[in-house]
């Protein structure tokens, strides 16, 4: 697992140079009381770099897929998930290690500026976005991939940012095609969150049909 999520083919090693580096950006905007001719200077600079990625190639065929809970059937990748993805600045990110001995999957998390919420906290969105990420991996203990059906999660504290914190979640068991999962976030050993979570098997040719969707709707989109 890790040797895949170390090894990156091509250029993503330069893009996750650049995610962590955005990651930055959007971290001192979040905090900053910069004046606004600074602000609008930093502005024009961000503009012309999105100029300059208008006119690169596009992504055919991007490698792994972006969500855990996938990870049974496909490609382990997952430099592009907005959750654990190293290349993309829109993650925390957050670390997720699957046990197969227990078939636990343990993670770790610090929210930053970003994703704040109420004062000094993440916002309760983000750590159901954790939950759905760390639940979804445990499916792989079923023997195969699931799509998420339903989250529920119970918040008992505020969630700080910029403290880590740590994710435990587990398969609990499979019915027909219903994976259910569970998991708690903790602050040290302070329960801040648990979950459960309703996950639906998936046959691995529906990742094709997914894929080849996608193409269509973009081909449109450049028609």
């Amino acid at each position: 697992y890790h040797a895949n999520l170390e090894v990156a083919p091509g250029n993503w090693p330069a893009k996750r140079i650049l995610a962590s580096a955005i990651r930055s950006l959007m971290e001192n905007l979040c905090a900053t009381d910069a004046p606004s001719e600074e602000l609008l200077a930093i502005a024009a600079q961000v503009e012309e770099s999105a100029r300059r990625f208008a006119d690169q190639p596009r992504m055919t065929n991007p490698p792994g897929v972006a969500e855990g809970s996938l990870v049974g059937g496909m490609e382990m990748f997952m430099d592009r998930s907005p959750l654990v993805g190293l290349a993309n600045p829109m993650a925390p990110p957050l670390s997720l290690d699957p046990d197969i001995e227990t078939r636990l999957v343990r993670g770790s998390v610090v929210f930053g500026n970003a994703y704040e919420g109420a004062p000094g906290c993440a916002h309760g969105g983000h750590v159901a976005a954790v939950f759905d990420e760390a639940l979804g991996m445990a499916c792989m203990f079923s023997g195969g991939p699931g799509m998420t059906g339903e989250i529920s999660i119970r918040y008992r504290k505020p969630t700080p940012i910029h403290v880590p914190l740590r994710v435990e979640a587990r398969f609990d068991k499979m019915e027909g095609r219903k994976i259910y999962t569970s998991g708690e976030l903790y602050s040290e050993e302070r329960l801040l969150a648990t979950s459960t979570g309703l996950f639906i098997s998936i046959d691995r040719s529906k990742f094709t049909e997914l894929r080849k969707d996608q193409l269509r709707r973009e081909a449109d989109l450049e028609a």
